[in-house]
């Protein structure tokens, strides 16, 4: 994403099979009743918002080797259907933002983004903003939702009976930040990758600057791609309510503004996902409102560029 104005391609992607506690599937629709095109389009950036996507039909649905796996034929067209509408909006030129959602709809979007990077001849670099490092497969999962599967999919992990990821990411172009909820299957699997791991512990000790913006020298010298997953639950509860998976301790509102300013500064970042929003669970729609205040500032606005208000003295 280059400083300059973008044309952005809102996707519609009101996916619900990946977890189940309903809601997810109204993300989208919160997002636009928030303004997030208005938004973008004050910014000076061009949009075009295709709607909400449907999953593609798939049939038969194969079977899973783990039982407890649910919903998996309509996750799987979901895969399919956001594949294919996030890779023709990036080889047109756009920027695509994938509106959740549940975060079973980035085995979808990292698909699409993977293959265009592949045919570009360029790596994929994933920034995954989350309390969970999403990766379990589908054999491992006990809850069988597959919102916590992503990141497995993408590096190439044994995946049946998803089809295989067309350009696995190497392990070490992935950043996971903010990480605070890992179950002990993930975790011994995590060690067994060059993933670059960033729990809440990192970010206290060291701040946020230092370890993104190691990341993002890495992704600029390599001259790659930039997928951006951001998870409402990358945020504390106390400022973000809006999301079925609330872990404690998150990352405050200037951290999160500050992340999202520092890649707008960069400008790597050539598609975004938004999941995880359930506005049932919202205040007001606080959280859809912040989640567009955050992409904002991702888009090039900043926090305090904001008119102050001029008193004059009486008498």
């Amino acid at each position: 994403m280059s400083h300059a104005s973008r044309h952005c391609v809102l996707i519609g992607a009101p996916v619900d099979s990946g977890q189940r506690r309903p809601g997810c599937l109204m993300g989208p629709a919160a997002y636009r009743v928030a303004g997030i095109a208005a938004m973008l389009q004050s910014l000076g950036h061009g949009v075009s918002d295709q709607g909400d996507f449907a999953p593609a039909p798939v049939q038969p649905v194969p079977q899973c080797p783990n039982p407890a796996v649910h919903s998996l034929g309509e996750t799987l067209g979901w895969t399919q259907a956001l594949a294919e509408a996030g890779q023709n909006a990036i080889t047109e030129g756009g920027l695509p933002i994938f509106l959740g959602g549940d975060h079973s709809l980035s085995l979808g979007s990292l698909a699409g983004m993977a293959a265009h990077a592949a045919k570009a001849g360029r790596p994929l670099f994933v920034l995954w903003l989350d309390a969970h490092s999403d990766f379990h497969t589908p054999e491992t999962t006990e809850s069988g939702n597959l919102h916590g599967t992503p990141i497995a999919y993408a590096t190439g992990r044994p995946f049946a009976p998803f089809p295989p990821f067309p350009a696995p990411v190497a392990a070490n172009d992935i950043c996971l930040f903010g990480l605070r909820s890992v179950d002990p299957a993930e975790h011994a699997a995590l060690l067994a990758h060059d993933i670059a791991l960033h729990d809440m512990r990192t970010i206290d000790e060291h701040g946020v600057s230092a370890p993104l913006r190691a990341f993002l020298d890495r992704v600029a010298a390599a001259g790659g791609l930039l997928h951006v997953s951001l998870d409402v639950d990358f945020l504390d509860p106390a400022i973000a309510p809006a999301v079925g998976t609330t872990v404690p301790g998150g990352a405050t509102f200037r951290e999160a503004h500050l992340v999202m300013e520092m890649l707008h500064d960069s400008g790597l970042v050539t598609s975004i996902d938004l999941v995880e929003l359930n506005p049932f669970l919202d205040e007001r729609g606080r959280t859809a409102h912040l989640m567009v205040d955050l992409l904002a500032s991702l888009m090039g606005r900043k926090v305090f560029d904001r008119p102050t208000r001029s008193y004059r003295g009486q008498g």
